[in-house]
């Protein structure tokens, strides 16, 4: 229980850490140029926590856990991006399918992100655990 506890921990700061530079920083311009008309002044923090504290458990069970048994960095890498592009691609499909304008750009860039940021949360999840437990 523990290394679960750890393993948490240390993949959420890694996810939040990349997704925060990547929000604040890098595609900040991006969105907002592309579904800025749909975009909050200020994020609803309540809502984003929730999706944070759901989301990483899902890696943890997806990605962390099983690379962890298998001692596998393959195993976390792997598996934390099928699990991004999954979970990513189902968020931005359903939305280029039902909301008028949703551009696949977006859809495109998005889907890339979430699998590149949490096949890098497992990987982070996986060596630092296994280093620290």
């Amino acid at each position: 229980m523990f290394q679960l506890i750890i393993a948490y921990v240390i993949t959420v700061t890694a996810f939040l850490g990349a997704d925060y530079i990547w929000l604040a920083h890098v595609s900040r311009g991006f969105y907002a140029d592309r579904i800025g008309h749909l975009m909050m002044d200020k994020p609803n923090l309540g809502a984003a926590a929730g999706f944070y504290a759901v989301y990483v458990i899902g890696i943890l069970v997806f990605a962390v856990v099983p690379a962890l048994k298998s001692g596998s960095l393959g195993t976390a890498i792997v598996y934390g991006a099928l699990f991004g592009f999954f979970t990513y691609a189902t968020y931005d499909m359903t939305n280029f399918a039902t909301l008028k304008n949703w551009p696949v750009t977006v859809v495109v860039v998005d889907v890339l992100w979430g699998t590149v940021l949490t096949a890098f949360s497992a990987a982070v999840g996986m060596t630092l655990t296994r280093l620290v437990s």
